[in-house]
């Protein structure tokens, strides 16, 4: 008997849960068993999810007051829900009870700022007295909604990164159509029916699921959106970019991200920082250290400490107390992992731990002396995996750095101000963290990169600027 259309097994599309005749499976990601069977949305159910955001948008949205509340509301009802959060993160993303709570605790900061958001969307005014005969005019201007916003979001962030793409979407009055990771679609769902309880307006979200191929092409190819946003590998971000022409784009792209240890930095404080984040949800962070340069002086020092603090991290099931590393997303994500590590090796790299594979498992893995041909060091590894390489200038480890497409964000760990403000200006990211890893993330501040890991910013603040339109408004008395 099949069951009721609800936020387990069917896609959202104005206010009602609907299945259709196309499904897929959604896995445990440590025991690799179902857990859930979801829909795929039709072409049919995708073309009226559009007309719906598409009318939504035309009949106007709810006064930003409105929207703020309830987005408020949306915050205090996850927090009421944090444990099925929590516990649906560690089954089908497969992140540890730590990361699950954070990534829910964040999620209800992310939903106060863009309430706060919702309230202070202002323009600001024109200075016509700079302009001999236009002194006489007042000008200001306006912030209006882009529109429909398509919102496309990826596994490793199920709730957060959809929230900082739904929530300054609708804070700024667009009407958002949603298709999450076909890997992680339930947590979009849970989400999603917490928004209508909460009191979204039925018309203004509507979760599309299935994959990139049966739903996204659909939406890429749909003239009616207006904005996408979209957070993913830099492969994809071109398709989308390219099928957008002159429509408005956010995008989060692919990383390598680097972290350096310079002579004079305080290892105690700076190692247990870079392992934190080189690890933690088993390295799938697009600011995970996968580049550590450590100046030759503290070298041995900082690899022994890494290797300390690596090899007593507990692996294995995300649901046990103490796991600290769980599973990657699938069992072809750790085989590939594996393989990038085993290639390294074979070409001359030395791995002082991990590597390993327990089903989609992978045991943290350093690695030092990797060629700087291989995929480990010159690729988005995405994986539980760090390279160290040793510096003897500070200016070989900003040029290293930099010698890669990708610019989202690398950290630096000195006491020396010329050399933090060196870092600043000479490393090409979208974020250098001064005393920071390259993973370290407020939800209130713009987060975004440069070169192929893409443009445009995250942060409610900033992203509510990035899905409304300025329109200018001249009064000439």
């Amino acid at each position: 008997m099949t069951s009721r259309p609800n936020w387990r097994n069917a896609c959202l599309i104005n206010g009602a849960w609907v299945r259709s005749d196309a499904h897929f499976d959604v896995l445990d990601k440590y025991t690799l068993q179902p857990i859930a069977q979801m829909a795929t949305a039709s072409p049919a159910q995708i073309d009226a999810a559009l007309a719906i955001a598409r009318g939504a948008v035309d009949r106007g949205a709810p006064p930003p007051a409105e929207r703020a509340a309830v987005l408020r509301r949306v915050a205090a009802l996850l927090a009421e829900r944090r444990n099925d959060f929590v516990e649906l993160l560690v089954k089908e993303a497969g992140f540890t009870a730590a990361d699950a709570n954070s990534e829910a605790g964040r999620a209800i900061i992310t939903l106060t700022l863009s309430a706060d958001e919702a309230t202070r969307l202002t323009g600001g005014m024109v200075p016509f007295g700079a302009t001999p005969g236009a002194e006489d005019r007042i000008g200001f201007t306006l912030r209006l909604p882009v529109g429909v916003v398509c919102a496309i979001t990826p596994f490793n962030s199920p709730l957060n990164t959809v929230l900082h793409k739904i929530a300054p979407a609708y804070a700024g009055g667009n009407a958002v159509v949603l298709k999450p990771s076909a890997l992680t679609p339930l947590t979009a769902g849970l989400l999603a029916q917490t928004m209508l309880d909460a009191g979204m307006p039925a018309d203004f979200l509507s979760v599309l699921q299935g994959s990139g191929q049966a739903v996204g092409e659909h939406l890429l190819r749909d003239p009616r959106i207006d904005f996408y946003a979209f957070t993913g590998s830099t492969q994809v971000g071109r398709r989308i970019q390219q099928a957008a022409g002159l429509r408005r784009t956010q995008m989060e792209l692919g990383s390598i991200a680097s972290t350096i240890v310079d002579g004079d930095a305080i290892l105690e404080r700076a190692v247990p920082k870079i392992v934190g984040a080189a690890f933690r949800k088993a390295g799938q962070v697009c600011t995970s250290v996968q580049r550590l340069y450590v100046h030759h002086s503290v070298y041995d020092e900082c690899l022994a400490m890494v290797l300390k603090l690596v090899q007593s991290m507990q692996t294995g099931d995300p649901s046990a107390p103490g796991t600290q590393i769980g599973p990657m997303i699938s069992t072809d994500a750790a085989e590939r992992a594996v393989a990038v590590i085993e290639r390294a090796s074979r070409a001359g790299a030395t791995i002082h731990c991990g590597g390993q594979r327990h089903g989609a498992v992978v045991t943290p893995a350093v690695l030092t002396d990797v060629p700087a041909d291989q995929d480990l060091w010159c690729k988005e590894a995405f994986a539980p995996v760090l390279a160290l390489r040793m510096f003897d200038r500070i200016e070989e480890a900003f040029d290293d750095a930099n010698n890669t497409p990708y610019g989202l964000s690398a950290g630096i760990f000195t006491q020396n101000v010329d050399v933090a403000l060196k870092a600043a200006r000479s490393l090409r990211f979208g974020t250098v963290q001064l005393n920071e890893s390259s993973s370290c993330r407020a939800d209130a501040m713009p987060f975004g990169g440069v070169k192929d890991s893409g443009f445009g910013k995250e942060g409610p603040a900033y992203a509510v600027h990035e899905m409304t339109e300025e329109r200018l408004v001249i009064f000439n008395p």
